[in-house]
């Protein structure tokens, strides 16, 4: 964990270096007006029709009690709609800026710490695409298979965190290591850390939630899952093995 620690702690004091400002703003302002727009479009259809399914709901938990559960079920589809657009915007700008922007951002990272790690190619612009489908593809399955949760209340703001954090480590752990680690290390280095990546993608999906840090929380752990993981690369090149020395 110390190292996650170092990561983080190398994302924040480099976080405002005038290159990751602009990638912090333009996936941002694109997701912003994607979802803006829809939301302005759709936002009174959704809200009644997801308001009758709550109310109906209420009202068949508490049959034992007459009352009129309206204002309830509208103030309960309201807040499931706010709580749902924060991680829509937030995995939009990751799409975005894990696609255009990490690139950049790798350059970056290793040119500030990581110079002499040689470049094996393991990834690509098509892998990437790829990656990207299949985090959209799990966030479809996940929040499927997550459906009959809903039906408990104290779960909806767990739910969409749990989610979106297996979603925000999947499309970022391609990207920063794609450059610098071949297939095989890619590969060897994802699966000896899967949980200390979940955790950083949780650790994504619960600071999209707090105002103003949300803006900066795409590329504080763009540049932070590329530090650990571009760390670990390193280690794990110079680690001894079978007498001699992994090259960097």
């Amino acid at each position: 964990m110390s190292s996650v620690a170092r990561a983080l702690a190398f994302a924040f004091a480099h976080l405002l270096h005038p290159r990751m400002l602009w990638l912090m703003l333009w996936p941002l302002l694109v997701a912003l007006a994607i979802w803006g727009t829809v939301a302005l479009v759709f936002w009174g259809e959704l809200i009644f029709w997801l308001a009758a399914h709550v109310k109906e709901w209420i009202q068949t938990a508490t049959f034992f009690v007459s009352w009129d559960a309206g204002a309830a079920a509208l103030f309960a589809a309201k807040g499931l709609v706010l709580l749902m657009l924060v991680p829509l915007v937030q995995l939009t700008a990751l799409f975005i800026l894990g696609i255009f922007g990490m690139p950049q951002m790798v350059e970056y990272v290793a040119g500030s710490r990581y110079a002499t790690l040689a470049r094996r190619q393991g990834g690509s612009f098509a892998g990437s695409v790829w990656n990207g489908a299949v985090a959209f593809g799990g966030l479809v399955l996940l929040g499927a298979a997550s459906v009959p949760l809903w039906v408990f209340p104290p779960l909806w703001p767990v739910i969409p965190v749990l989610i979106v954090g297996w979603v925000n480590q999947r499309l970022l752990r391609y990207d920063a290591l794609a450059e610098h680690a071949a297939a095989d290390e890619m590969r060897a280095i994802i699966a000896e850390q899967r949980a200390a990546l979940y955790l950083l993608g949780l650790a994504l999906a619960l600071f999209a939630y707090v105002p103003v840090v949300g803006f900066f929380a795409p590329v504080l752990f763009g540049l932070a899952f590329i530090h650990y993981l571009l760390g670990l690369l390193e280690a794990r090149r110079a680690a001894p093995i079978e007498g001699g020395a992994r090259t960097l």
